[in-house]
């Protein structure tokens, strides 16, 4: 069935922003993460780091970026690499310092780049100031965490409370000697989850965003959201029938995600940001249910991020798969006050090309920046980089250690971390250093930024990246409707339309999900065109570009994707 959402007559009119003269900076944004560690070391000990973000601003300039999110650059332990936070209101020297930070903050400005900090909520490190006066009940940080003597059995042995499993595996929770109770970790024994039915607790994180903001911060990426509140009575979680009780999956999530209070959290933070003059934006991290997701528009969120290209598809994946993935988010996301969001990788999940193939990923890249709304990029995808092959030994993760020798290549998030590949010198261009965090990928001498820009444009994924990011400064992308449409079994076209009194822009895109070549009649569009031009296509239809000779029967190949437009009306051109 065809969907057409028609966002511009409802968006011009509401409190939406997309109208011309009402911009609101983050709702069309091409948005860029940024995993420090990785992108660009500037000192020469093998980690990436602030000075080295700085200089690569021009990069993203280029790459048509408006605004970046940092992965956690707070002083930490690194058990999870930045995600265990000691100190919520400065930076680890492994990045720079605070004059760094504040460097790359004017800089970024001072090319219309906005910057986004990763905010996290949820816990903290376990060397962190407050948890270490927790441990010895001194006020008031008593209660700052979420503790609980235990349940006691007849024979006074003390065990955990409930049958709560931690996302990272094992139990939830672990007995502290010295305070003689258990305290709560819905991630690693090294990350204590903070207590938010504790007010002070609730205000000291407001702070943490203050100083940020007041340091020019342009909003956060929130993590973890879902996991924030927990249900106070502390009752054992309904099991799932999978046998292994140190599995995160070993029981239903009813009582420690998704919890009523979460929500109300998120309304406050939103209260906070409100306080600034300029916007500041709020993006929710929740891998949870359409209904619980969509509620964090209602709640004050500027956007969920929507990781459908993430979670609900694949190489093997349809051209109704993704017709259907699309208009479900269009549809249940509000009419008022709801922006839509595409996200096809982060440093959480396996790459794009390595889940997709190299041709479907293309693919996959230009819906997510031509589709309405924001379009997110995880650094490195705008080159086509890959999963990098990680040994044991040199295992950082500790979602993959945990999983064991054995288990550790299915578990590890490491071969979607390792550093961005800027050329073909030492360490791909990442560091002067030989030896680097993790190790380079062997593919760069070929695969980099340098012999993309450089080389045959046709094979070119940096090329398809930018070709296809300008497009998002046309009315039609930045404002325009959007129809979904099944041109065949195999080939998914998206429509993007604009019109106002002194033009009218239409602009398509065909992708063919099929392991062989399609052939379809586009005079099946809605605009009914009769001539077409192919402004760009995936490196396998490179050969189209330029006037169709025949709409009634273009050849898309195998995994291929067009961008069309229909000259009788494009007059931007």
């Amino acid at each position: 069935m065809n969907i057409i959402l028609t966002l511009c007559a409802v968006l011009l009119s509401s409190n939406l922003g997309y109208c011309e003269n009402n911009p609101e900076w983050w709702k069309t944004m091409s948005l860029y993460q940024i995993y420090p560690r990785s992108f660009k070391d500037s000192d020469g000990d093998g980690v990436g780091d602030l000075k080295g973000i700085t200089s690569k601003l021009g990069h993203l300039v280029e790459a048509n970026v408006d605004a970046f999110w940092l992965s956690p650059i707070y002083p930490s332990p690194m058990v999870d690499f930045g995600y265990d936070i000691s100190d919520f209101v400065n930076i680890d020297e492994t990045f720079g310092t605070m004059k760094d930070f504040e460097e790359l903050v004017k800089a970024a400005h001072d090319v219309s780049i906005k910057v986004i900090m990763d905010f996290v909520p949820n816990h903290s490190s376990n060397k962190h100031e407050w948890f270490e006066k927790s441990v010895k009940s001194i006020e008031p940080y008593t209660n700052y965490y979420v503790w609980h003597k235990g349940k006691v059995l007849t024979n006074g042995t003390v065990m955990a409370p409930n049958n709560w499993v931690s996302v990272f595996g094992g139990p939830a929770w672990t007995w502290s000697e010295e305070r003689k109770a258990y305290y709560l970790h819905q991630f690693a024994p090294e990350q204590p989850d903070l207590n938010y039915e504790n007010e002070e607790v609730v205000n000291a994180m407001k702070d943490v965003l203050r100083f940020w903001l007041n340091k020019g911060v342009d909003g956060f990426r929130i993590d973890a959201v879902p996991h924030l509140c927990e249900d106070v009575r502390f009752l054992d979680e309904p099991l799932t029938g999978n046998p292994n009780p140190n599995d995160y999956g070993y029981t239903d999530k009813i009582y420690t995600k998704d919890q009523p209070r979460t929500y109300e959290i998120v309304k406050g933070w939103r209260k906070v940001l409100d306080e600034y003059q300029d916007q500041k934006v709020m993006m929710i991290e929740a891998y949870a249910n359409m209904t619980m997701t969509m509620k964090y528009y209602i709640y004050g969120a500027h956007f969920p991020f929507n990781f459908a290209l993430i979670t609900d598809t694949n190489r093997d994946s349809k051209a109704s798969d993704f017709k259907r993935l699309i208009d479900k988010w269009m549809v249940n996301m509000p009419v008022l006050g709801g922006t839509p969001n595409w996200v096809a990788g982060n440093h959480d999940k396996s790459r794009l090309v390595t889940r997709y193939g190299r041709q479907r990923a293309e693919s996959v890249t230009m819906m997510t920046l031509l589709l309405p709304g924001i379009g997110v990029t995880y650094n490195g995808e705008e080159i086509g980089m890959e999963d990098t092959w990680i040994s044991w030994e040199d295992t950082k993760d500790p979602q993959g250690c945990n999983a064991g020798k054995e288990g550790y290549e299915k578990a590890s998030r490491d071969p979607a971390r390792t550093p961005f590949q800027w050329d073909n010198t030492t360490s791909a261009g990442f560091s002067t250093n030989p030896k680097t965090w993790l190790p380079v990928n062997k593919n760069y001498l070929t695969l980099n930024l340098a012999a993309q820009k450089e080389g045959n444009t046709h094979n070119s994924y940096y090329k398809l990246y930018i070709r296809t990011s300008d497009l998002r400064k046309k009315p039609a992308f930045k404002f325009g409707s959007l129809t979904t449409r099944l041109l065949n079994n195999n080939v998914l076209s998206l429509t993007r339309r604009f019109s106002n009194s002194t033009f009218t822009q239409v602009i398509y895109v065909a992708v063919n999900f099929a392991d062989k070549e399609e052939t379809v009649d586009l005079s099946m569009l809605d605009d009914e065109p009769n001539e077409l031009n192919v402004y760009y296509a995936s490196s396998n239809s490179q050969h189209l570009i330029g006037n169709i000779d025949d709409i009634h029967a273009l050849k898309i190949p195998a995994s291929g994707s067009v961008i069309c437009t229909n000259i009788n009306t494009d007059k931007t051109r």
